[in-house]
């Protein structure tokens, strides 16, 4: 877009150039599309028209917004900074266009200003109107939805946002990486090694580089090393309600099994709570696309998928807290009592497990000192724009080492797989290989094994071994991404439930099998398919034991387990009917179709 453009206060243009707004910016993406006549119409039955001035602001930088504006004349900016010496001009919208991203929608801080650039006229329709309207209009909040995801990515692109400052080898800067680009919150990271701006920022804030990493937003608003639920609770990620309410249902996870629970749950009226540990999405979300997903034949990636789920959840009422890692599980009066690291509690009748699998750790020599900064577990756009101009290794065999090999080929100029078996066919889906057979930037190197990790400070090349020849040789590379297997998250609930030698949860016979004959008979019925050794605990995804690994099944797990929860609570329900937590359908809270 053009880098010249004026101050959003600027004098207005003149009336022959309205019906086309200067320097308006282009919908090259697909994230600034013009509403029909007709949407405008519908939406203005529900809003409130308002004449507005060059300069005023519609939506303030660090401030939640409430309302959802269309440009009816003039033209509005959205500005990073606004008012302040770095401050940059990030789009211009015209008539037609409305104003907001996925912030908006989630009840973020608002990562921009939005200012009146030419005088015109707006349309303000609250969110509660907003959201009443497109649940009955799915082609409209289909295409904000669509909108604002394609904003949101553009955001997280331009390095909008607050900046993190820190050390590449600083665990706490990596901590911190991680949880935003897993949330997706728009954020830059200032690298203390190597930026020129971070000396100038340290004295503005009188700290020393041993107090870093810190959380700058705004140059006013300052975060010394916080953890991840404060950051979180920055941004107006939302937390664990306060109290200790009694739900019809906790599940703990919010991968794609995780999501498809709680979507069928609050669909189906049972009062849900989501908690995730780290990031909504799980393992998938971090997949730059999936191409084998039902009902998606052009692909999608990870986030989007991700984002469309949690939308859909609090469209119907299921409270998502993130991050809340869970930590205990017991039984108490007839309900489970889940205990999370900050001290907190939630009970209900009922529990899902959908807590996923984690990738296994790379353990070869050398590699310690670059876990933080050179050794990456997932490959999302964070990690590939550090990718750019440098080669990458790939170590891995499966679909997530192929969707990371392809996606990263399209940043960087040299991708190496690493394959330790004789073919890619064992574990890896046929469009994926033929894909990275055909791409000009990907090597495969089968039956070769990693065997040391080499560089000063940072990652400068790996030694790999000939499985054939026992020939070992180096491989000049500057990141690597490790795809080896995962391990279930399941060292919380250990002792408390059955599970098979791998640590996987067990389910229905085989972890009737391992109870005390006496558990079953007291319920007067079998495990249920899903079901744990625990009666009304159940297991859905990547955690069960013989499960698929694979998003489809995990998502079919997530809502079927919901029908196997139905039979449960039916079956403990209170004699009359008098159930001590009615499940009454809740109001819809959100705003898609």
């Amino acid at each position: 877009m053009p880098g010249d453009e004026t101050r959003p206060g600027a004098a207005p243009v003149p009336d022959e150039a309205q019906e086309s707004v200067t320097l308006e910016t282009p919908d090259i993406y697909g994230a600034y599309p013009r509403l029909s006549d007709e949407q405008m119409a519908r939406l203005a039955q529900h809003g409130r028209r308002r004449a507005v001035d060059a300069g005023d602001v519609l939506i303030r930088e660090g401030e939640r917004c409430e309302m959802f504006y269309v440009v009816l004349s003039g033209s509005v900016a959205i500005v990073e900074g606004y008012g302040m010496p770095g401050e940059r001009l990030l789009r211009v919208h015209g008539p037609g266009r409305f104003i907001g991203e996925l912030g908006l929608l989630k009840g973020q801080m608002a990562f921009y200003s939005a200012v009146v650039r030419d005088p015109g006229e707006i349309l303000a329709v609250s969110m509660d109107q907003l959201r009443d309207l497109v649940t009955r209009d799915s082609p409209l909040g289909d295409l904000v939805l669509r909108a604002c995801l394609g904003r949101r990515a553009l955001l997280v692109g331009q390095g909008v946002g607050f900046r993190i400052i820190g050390s590449r080898y600083s665990p706490d800067t990596r901590r911190l990486r991680e949880f935003a680009a897993r949330n997706r919150l728009p954020h830059r990271w200032v690298d203390l090694e190597t930026d020129e701006e971070t000396e100038a920022l340290l004295r503005r804030f009188a700290v020393g580089p041993e107090q870093t990493p810190l959380v700058i937003w705004r140059d006013t608003i300052l975060l010394r090393n916080p953890s991840n639920a404060e950051l979180a609770r920055f941004v107006g990620l939302p937390p664990l309600e306060s109290g200790n309410g009694r739900g019809d249902l906790l599940v703990v996870g919010s991968g794609p099994a995780g999501l498809a629970a709680a979507v069928n749950a609050a669909s189906e009226g049972l009062g849900t709570t989501v908690v995730e540990a780290l990031a909504t999405g799980g393992q998938a979300g971090t997949s730059s696309r999936i191409d084998n997903c039902f009902g998606f034949p052009s692909g999608i990636s990870g986030a989007e998928l991700t984002e469309r789920a949690v939308l859909q959840a609090d469209k119907f009422g299921a409270r998502i807290s993130v991050p809340a890692e869970a930590t205990r599980l017991e039984q108490r009066d007839g309900h489970y009592a889940v205990g999370f690291a900050d001290g907190s509690e939630i009970t209900a009748r009922s529990v899902v497990l959908a807590t996923g699998a984690r990738y296994r750790r790379l353990h070869v020599p050398g590699i310690e000192p670059f876990e933080d900064a050179s050794v990456h577990y997932s490959a999302t756009v964070y990690e590939a724009r550090q990718c750019r101009t440098e080669p990458v290794a790939v170590v891995g065999g499966g679909n997530s080492a192929g969707q990371a090999v392809l996606f990263l080929a399209g940043y960087s100029p040299q991708v190496y797989l690493l394959v330790r078996g004789p073919t890619l066919e064992a574990h890896m889906s046929r469009y994926l290989i033929d894909q990275i057979e055909r791409h000009p930037r990907v090597r495969v190197l089968l039956r070769t094994e990693m065997t040391e990790a080499l560089g000063d400070k940072a990652l400068e090349a790996v030694t790999v071994v000939d499985s054939r020849t026992g020939e070992h040789r180096n491989l000049a590379v500057r990141a690597l991404f490790v795809f080896t297997g995962a391990d279930p998250h399941t060292e919380w609930v250990s002792g408390a439930l059955a599970l098979d030698e791998r640590g996987y949860v067990l389910t229905g016979a085989e972890a009737q099998a391992c109870s005390v004959p006496e558990l079953w008979q007291s319920q007067g019925r079998d495990c249920l398919t899903l079901e744990t050794s625990l009666p009304g605990v159940f297991a859905a995804g990547d955690v069960r034991s013989g499960s698929v690994k694979r998003v489809a099944p995990a998502v079919g797990e997530g809502a079927m387990s919901i029908h196997f929860v139905h039979r449960y609570l039916d079956h403990t329900a209170a004699p009359g009917g008098t159930d001590s937590s009615p499940r009454t359908r809740p109001k819809e809270s959100a705003w898609l179709a």
